[in-house]
């Protein structure tokens, strides 16, 4: 490299320090400063050897200053280092990791969504004197080196369905797939295919996805991270961060800051550091396997040892997670955990050869690892109030489930199943048959009019999708909300458009179910009012009552939040699980509940969900969420939280694989990280009129995209005309429609089927 090119790398470096540290480190910026300056002005008065041997030093200067800065970075510092220009990116990546790569899926500008970047990639491997090529499947966001088309690495939501088409490929080929994240989250638009129900689809999908996956992290915002982090074994860079938010977005919510208002740099630092989002952060909380060491302040694209070090790293990941799960491996196995402790530098793990397709068995075992090694996480961030015996009880309650539904359903049930199908096979060809026999004596009996009985019977076979009035009570409702004691007048917010007169408060809220019998606009009910409307009286059993939420990341006045919670609500979380019935069909259900700090979901939530699932799966009920409002994932709770998106949406897709049917229904306001994993992967989702369902609310749209949003933007009928959801029905027929759906939707493998 000529001096001109050494001196503007070395003016680069200063740059990027200087975009880093920002005010801070202004003693070593100052000093590197005019060293630099030194240089350039008696540059040409030098020899070349003594420009060569000037810039030596300098080159060293700067090592030695980027070095001891490297030891007092702080949480918000490696925020910067990742957003930087400068960071090394995907396509670097492609071209120093892979000995060979094909990009797929469009190229640059000229790709569906240029933010997300696939390629078919090799790796070459030298065994003894054999020489082995294999193939991986790369998918990442690339955020390029300044390049304003590719969105900062912010994908939309057509960019993540091309990421799990070519998953999808990836499966069939049987090859791995290695995905690196870098993105600041989701671009938060609601247009078909939709940025929650996307990464919801990419969730579910990537749950039960037959081939080893290794997710590195560099930048892992939220839900757009989730999208294609859900792996076998994660790695993070050192520099990195994962985060439920950005410390920016944590600022303005602890600020309380609204129309654009940005916090100050001294919050931001502070909630950077809560959030525990560093790399050495979530290796402790155990949400990443391992961290991959960087060069000081981050690595660049000209650190070319990094990327070797890169490549050992994804190597020894995916060897890790194919030799887990074949079926003869120790030595190789063993080889590989003699070398995790060595330095890169001493490690040859090329040439191990191991084979990275995998046997139908391997792949069955690959996902039941997958499944078991998310649902161990976040097991210390809640409360769990049970004495150790109760525990033990409840464990050894768990199990004789287990028995009982395998030799119920699994052996018994399924052996009836078969032999049912065979006799109704022969009955069907039978009646075939007698009916060419009976012919003539049908013809002869024609004209006799049916008897009362059977007319009965097939009033009887049809009344399940009828409207029933007089079974409904007429408005006779099990609880009334306690707003009907208010004595005034409510106006309609359709009033102007609609013609609505004014409601009397106790009509309103008592016999209307806050229904307006105008134009049918719905006012925010209770939670209590479905969850005595609709169960049948006396049937609810709850459970989970001793998981409770906490504060896992010690964030400061948080306690008092959560304890003021509990007081107001006389709930433990947000999230309550409970087993009941509609119209005598046994459910188990969970729900999210909006006066409960918003119905945010945090790790306790979480739990409690999974455990609702699994409960569901065990006894074939059917599993109800219903969501009376929830603003997205509990930013307090930082990666405990987000980490529920996977860890429930896994629950989720064991629960519908193993023949069950799940159903959502939305009421008042369901939005963020919930909405785009665990409630928007399920099939049959509905929404109560005038609920509103979306990924971002209007504020982070308009931040985010600069966009002005519709006032209309996140209603229902805006969700059912982008195929989100699947209906739209009014409070009043909520249990009359879920009791048609349980007898008419999915779950092949049902208690009452």
């Amino acid at each position: 490299m000529d001096t001109e090119k050494r001196t503007q790398h070395l003016t680069e470096r200063l740059t990027y320090i200087k975009d880093v540290f920002g005010n801070k480190q202004q003693e070593n910026i100052r000093l590197l400063e005019s060293k630099l300056e030194e240089f350039i002005q008696r540059e040409n008065g030098l020899s070349t050897e003594d420009k060569f041997a000037a810039l030596a030093t300098l080159e060293d200067l700067f090592g030695f200053v980027e070095r001891n800065l490297e030891n007092e970075l702080t949480a918000m510092d490696k925020v910067r280092i990742v957003r930087h220009s400068q960071r090394i990116c995907l396509r670097d990546i492609l071209e120093n990791v892979y000995d060979n790569y094909t990009e797929i899926g469009g190229k640059d500008e000229n790709s569906i969504d240029p933010s997300m970047l696939i390629a078919r990639a090799y790796i070459t491997r030298r065994s003894g004197k054999r020489v082995y090529h294999q193939p991986v499947m790369v998918i990442g966001q690339e955020k390029g080196h300044g390049e304003e088309f590719r969105n900062g690495g912010s994908v939309k939501p057509w960019g993540n369905a091309k990421a799990l088409h070519y998953m999808k490929v990836a499966e069939t080929e049987n090859i791995p797939v290695h995905t690196f994240v870098f993105t600041p989250g989701s671009f938060p638009v609601e247009e078909a295919p939709g940025a929650a129900q996307q990464i919801a689809k990419n969730l579910y999908e990537m749950a039960a996805l037959s081939v080893p996956v290794v997710a590195v992290f560099s930048e892992g915002g939220s839900g757009g991270a989730e999208a294609i982090g859900l792996a076998d074994s994660r790695l993070m860079l050192s520099h990195g961060y994962y985060s439920v938010i950005s410390p920016e977005g944590a600022a303005a919510i602890e600020g309380r800051l609204r129309d654009g208002k940005r916090a100050g740099p001294e919050l931001v630092e502070k909630c950077a550091h809560q959030l525990k989002i560093t790399a050495d952060d979530n290796v402790r909380m155990g949400y990443i396997d391992h961290k991959i060491q960087e060069p000081a302040l981050g690595a660049r694209p000209y650190h070319y040892d990094f990327f070797r070090t890169l490549r050992q790293e994804v190597i020894r990941a995916t060897d890790e997670v194919v030799l887990n799960v074949k079926g003869f491996s120790p030595f190789r196995a063993m080889a590989l955990r003699r070398r995790k402790g060595k330095s890169i530098e001493d490690l040859d793990l090329e040439n191990i050869h191991v084979r990275w397709s995998l046997s139908r068995k391997a792949r069955n075992r690959l996902i039941a690892k997958r499944h078991a090694k998310f649902n161990k996480l976040s097991k210390s961030a809640f409360i769990d109030r049970r004495p150790i015996h109760r525990r033990v009880a409840a464990w050894f309650v768990e199990k004789g489930w287990d028995t009982y539904s395998y030799f119920k359903y699994d052996l018994w049930r399924s052996h009836q199943k078969k032999l049912m199908y065979a006799v109704e096979e022969v009955d069907a060809e039978a009646r075939v048959l007698m009916d060419k026999v009976k012919g003539p004596w049908k013809k002869l009996t024609k004209a006799i009019p049916a008897s009362s009985s059977k007319a009965d019977k097939e009033k009887e076979l049809t009344m399940l999708s009828q409207w029933d009035e007089e079974d409904q009570g007429k408005g006779q409702w099990s609880y009334i909300s306690p707003r009907a004691k208010d004595d005034r007048a409510i106006t309609c917010p359709n009033s102007d458009t609609h013609g609505c007169q004014d409601l009397w408060a106790p009509d309103l809220f008592g016999e209307y179910a806050g229904v307006c019998n105008s134009c049918g606009h719905h006012f925010p009910m209770e939670y209590q009012w479905y969850m005595h409307n609709i169960f049948d009286p006396g049937s609810i059993f709850e459970f989970n009552t001793e998981v409770e939420s906490a504060n896992p990341l010690g964030f400061e006045g948080f306690d008092l939040k959560l304890e003021q919670a509990k007081n107001k609500t006389g709930l433990k979380s947000s999230c309550t699980t409970f087993e009941a019935r509609i119209n005598n069909v046994k459910v188990v259900v969970a729900t999210l509940i909006a006066p409960f700090r918003g119905g945010t979901v945090g790790a306790a939530e979480g739990e409690k969900f999974i455990q609702a699932a699994e409960r569901a799966k065990k006894k074939r009920f059917p599993f109800i969420s219903y969501v009376h409002g929830t603003a997205g994932i509990r930013i307090q709770e930082g990666v405990n939280g987000v980490i529920q998106m996977p860890r429930c949406t896994m629950a989720v897709r064991r629960y519908i694989d193993a023949g069950g049917l799940y159903l959502v229904l939305y009421d008042t306001n369901s939005y963020a990280g919930p909405l785009a994993s665990f409630l928007g992967c399920s099939p049959y989702q509905f929404a109560i009129r005038s609920s509103n369902i979306g990924f971002a609310g209007p504020g982070v749209i308009k931040e985010t995209t600069g966009m002005d949003i519709p006032p209309d933007y996140h209603r229902a009928q805006k969700a059912l005309s982008r195929g989100h959801i699947q209906g739209i029905w009014d409070r009043r027929d909520a249990r009359h429609n879920l009791s048609q759906a349980l007898m008419t939707m999915g779950g092949r493998n049902l208690y009452y089927r």
